[in-house]
Order: C-alpha cells, then structure tokens, then sequence
C-alpha cells in the first residue's frame, strides 16, 4: 500500500496538471524547432550560395526529415521500455551541432551532414518530449499535447522572421548564433529531465500502463491506419508550402526573400494558432468533430489558395495554416488512447511518419517543381485534404473504452 499510495502521489492527477513541466518541454520545443525551421527558411540563401537546383533543395528536406522519421520510431519503442529522462538534452545538442555545420559549410555534403544531425537531434527530442508532457497533463491531455505542440510551431513560425532580419542582413555564419538557444534548452531539459527521473523512480522503474480499449485489434489497426492517412496528406501539403512557399511568392508576385520570408512567418504563425486551439477543443467535444472540421474545412481554401492575389494568398495562408494544425495533436493524442501505454511508440510513428512522408514529398515536389513549375506544385497539393474523408470510418471516443 505504502508503494503504491507513493507512485500516486507521484503521478500527476486531473486535479494536479504540472503545467511547469508542460510549459518547460513547450518552450524547449519553440528553441529545438526555431533551429530546425532555419534550414527551410534559409534555403532561398543556400540555392543562391551554392547554386543548388530545386531537387538538391528537396534532398536536404529529406535527409532532415528522412533521418528524423526513421529514427522516432525507434526511439519511441526503446524508451517506451527503457525511458531515458536524460536523452532530451542531448537531442538539443545534435541540433545546435548540426546548425554549426550549415553555418560554416563549404560543400553540399557538409549540409547534407548539418542537415541530418539536425533530424538526429529531432528523432531523439520528439518522442520523449511528448512523453513528459502527457506525464504532466493530469488527464488532460488534449491541451497538454497542443501546448507542446504550439512550442514546435511557433518556432517554426519564428524562424523566417529570424532568418530574415538576421541570417539575411548578416550571412550564413550567422545561423551559428543561435547556439545560445541550445545552450538554454540544454540547460532547461536537464531539469526536466531530473523531473522525469524522480516520477520514474517513484512508480518503482516501471513503464507507465494505460487503460484497455474496447474495440477489437483489427479495428484498432484500421482506425491507426486511418489517422495515418490523415497525417500523410497534411504533412504533404505541409511539406509544400514550407519548403517551397517562399519560391512560389517571389515567383508569383515577384517580392523579395525577405518578404517571402514574412509571409511564411504568417502561415506558420497561423499554424501555432491552429495547433493550441484544437487540443483544448478536442477536450471538450472530443477528437472525431475537430478532425472533421480541420481535414475537410480547409478543402475549399486550399483550392483556392494557388489563384488569388497577393492580398487573398495571405488571408487563404492563415486561413488554411489554423486549419490544418488544429487536429494534428488530436490525431496524435487519439491514437495514443488507440494503443495504450505506448506512447512513445505512438509519438514516435507519428511525429516521425510526418517528418518522414514531408521530407520524401518535398524530394518529389521539387523534381516537378523543376520540371513543370511551382504553380504547379500548389495547385496539385490543394487537392489533398479530399483525403479527409477517411475520418468517416473512425470509431468515436465513447467506443474505446470498455464499460
């Protein structure tokens, strides 16, 4: 009894959310993903200083994401059995040590490596990240997932600014200014990683167990399935606007990087928007209707988005960006209740499959970019939120639980 009165004690409850775990890993994510989203908002610097073609640009997205995906999945199922409080720090340093590469490279292999250690560095964050802030969300894991999650996308949305009014002004060398970022994330995992440690050592060393799931293994599998499908076809389209946006609008409507750059910045902050909002909302009227509105909503405006002038390319980008984030937690926290007690597998698969089908799309699109333009690359990708209809076959969140 004494054990087990300690082991809950220990575990945070609904009525003991330890939002400063939730806050730490959140703005570690912001710092891990402001690194990450410089390459991709650098990339109009690296075509220029290294005469890349479109296709290059491409492999570099998918070294980045290619190693992240094949990784979080592995890493997700280890520490699942084996938790390792103390691996998130030195995610943050694969990453800083990658930016160093990109800031001093003097070849395309040397960001092609830069590159890679930076989805090493995403592999080993992710996964355990999670993790901790599900730990910490007290049963409330809707919100606890899209806090983390809003840290991620507002770095990514923060990028292109930074990329833009320092990287730009400054040079390349740069980007290594942002290792005091790490630095500060490093420091701030290492807490939250002695955190992780002591709950651990308080449930005795033993992985946590979730509750049983009343639908059949086959109906399990299929409705995994189904949300992977959902996340193939919004890191697609993801994967088209991040790494390719800022070409369509210099193209298009003939800015220049710097203000390519801010109008990335408006559909990434659109995306942080999205992702805080559908984690709470999902708490309350459950995942199935967020997952709807947010596949199927932005249907029309994604249609729309690659004809509309400059003024309606911004309004659709923020539009279709609060769209689109807004169910991915949810996605992410219902198949963590599909597949109980392995929730670094699930976040794992799923932040990886994400990283890992955006970086091979971003290959593709770059060879159709170079062979039949940019505009039509969007006006291809607009037609993928059709895929959302798939949701019609996923089981409601009162079917999960056995009564």
């Amino acid at each position: 009894m004494a054990s087990t009165r300690t082991e809950t004690a220990a575990r945070p409850t609904s009525a003991n959310t330890t939002y400063a775990v939730i806050l730490a890993v959140s703005l570690c994510h912001l710092l891990n993903d402001v690194m990450q989203s410089l390459l991709a908002a650098i990339y109009p610097i690296l075509k220029a200083d290294f005469t890349l073609d479109f296709w290059q640009i491409g492999l570099l997205t998918l070294v980045f994401q290619g190693t992240a995906s094949l990784l979080q999945p592995v890493v997700g199922m280890t520490t699942d059995r084996h938790p390792l409080p103390q691996s998130l720090p030195v995610g943050m340093t694969s990453t800083m040590v990658g930016l160093g590469l990109l800031a001093y490279a003097t070849t395309y292999p040397m960001l092609l490596l830069g590159a890679g250690l930076i989805g090493i560095g995403s592999a080993v964050f992710h996964p355990e990240a999670s993790r901790v802030a599900r730990l910490a969300a007290g049963g409330r894991y809707g919100m606890a997932q899209s806090v983390f999650q809003v840290g991620g996308n507002t770095g990514q949305a923060i990028g292109p600014l930074l990329a833009a009014f320092i990287v730009v002004p400054y040079g390349r060398p740069s980007i290594a200014w942002f290792a005091a970022a790490a630095l500060l994330g490093i420091i701030i995992l290492q807490r939250v990683g002695s955190w992780y440690a002591r709950l651990h050592a308080a449930g005795g060393g033993r992985p946590v167990k979730g509750g049983a799931v009343a639908l059949s293994p086959a109906r399990v599998r299929a409705a995994v399935t189904i949300l992977a499908v959902l996340i193939f076809s919004k890191a697609v389209y993801s994967a088209s606007v991040s790494s390719y946006y800022t070409f369509f609008l210099i193209d298009r409507f003939d800015l220049t990087t710097q203000q390519s750059q801010l109008m990335l910045f408006l559909f990434l902050g659109a995306i942080a928007l999205g992702t805080v909002l559908g984690g709470p909302l999902s708490d309350r009227i459950g995942s199935t209707p967020v997952i709807w509105v947010s596949v199927l909503g932005m249907l029309p405006f994604a249609l729309l988005l690659p004809h509309v002038d400059l003024l309606w390319t911004g309004i659709l980008s923020v539009v279709v960006g609060v769209l689109l984030a807004s169910s991915f937690p949810v996605i992410v926290v219902f198949a963590q209740e599909l597949v109980p007690g392995r929730v670094g597998m699930i976040a794992g698969i799923f932040f990886g499959l994400s990283f890992g089908l955006g970086g091979i799309a971003a290959a593709v699109l770059g060879v159709l970019a170079d062979a039949h333009g940019i505009d039509f690359v969007f006006t291809l990708c607009s037609i993928l939120p059709v895929v959302g209809f798939a949701a019609i076959w996923l089981p409601r969140r009162r079917e999960l639980r056995a009564h």
